[in-house]
């Protein structure tokens, strides 16, 4: 065999990672079918963990291919724009007398989803790369709009069952859909950085959110989603700030 048609079995591990990231969404499909609506999202989560960790094991064993990129973004749509909207259909809209308009705010989800997707396989030049170099992301990034997608879907876990808003629900599933292809400036934490001295916080914080989501997952779910819609406006604020000082300090840069 030629030896350029070999590669090192560390190349796959990635791509492997991802395909149980692409089975963790099919299972949670199943369960949302079945019912079994609290271990689907378990498996939505899992996706959500897998998906970030396909992606730094690609980079610390320097095996990046455009396989992998391409295998992570089918993942990434089926995971976070396929799998949610079938939970969110079967849990708070099937049976119902709104089941064509929960029917209609998933399939937006989806499609916003695919969009998104697709603009960022697509965005190797212009604006949106330069926000991502500068620690911003375009838009909502799709394991983040699977997570506030699924919020109705929280708060009925969590006891709001009762609760009949389902036109708001389904207004807000499609303006979260509609923020993964908007242009609004998001926070990426793949850059982020802390202050050693902070170092001890930081890692009693992370500690507490474990806890939090392992004993009251659906309240800590719901928090963590409303702190990351209030960033939003911060977001924009701060990338505006960043893009000021960035003209200004072009200004004064001697021709």
């Amino acid at each position: 065999m030629n030896e350029s048609a070999r590669i090192k079995l560390r190349h796959i591990i990635p791509s492997v990672v991802t395909v149980f990231a692409i089975c963790a969404g099919l299972t949670s499909v199943r369960m949302s079918m079945e019912g079994h609506v609290e271990a689907g999202l378990y498996f939505i989560l899992l996706a959500v963990f897998l998906d970030a960790a396909d992606g730094k094991l690609a980079r610390f064993l320097d095996t990046a291919s455009p396989f992998g990129a391409e295998l992570d973004t089918l993942a990434d749509f089926f995971n976070f724009g396929i799998a949610p909207g079938i939970m969110i259909y079967h849990t708070l809209y099937q049976g119902t007398e709104y089941a064509n308009l929960g029917w209609l705010a998933t399939l937006v989800l989806a499609v916003c989803c695919a969009l998104r997707l697709a603009r960022f396989n697509l965005s190797s030049k212009g604006e949106e790369v330069a926000l991502n170099k500068d620690n911003f992301f375009v838009g909502v990034p799709a394991p983040a709009l699977a997570c506030l997608a699924l919020m109705p879907v929280f708060m009925h876990l969590y006891g709001w069952e009762n609760t009949e808003l389902p036109l708001l629900r389904a207004a807000y599933i499609i303006g979260v859909g509609l923020l993964a292809v908007s242009t609004v400036p998001t926070f990426s934490i793949k850059h982020a950085s802390i202050k050693r001295s902070h170092l001890p916080m930081a890692i009693v914080a992370f500690v507490s959110l474990i806890v939090c989501l392992m004993v009251y997952p659906w309240p800590t779910l719901i928090a963590g989603n409303i702190c990351y819609l209030i960033s939003l406006p911060l977001s924009y604020r701060a990338q505006a700030k960043q893009a000021k000082e960035l003209r200004d300090r072009d200004t004064r840069a001697p021709d």
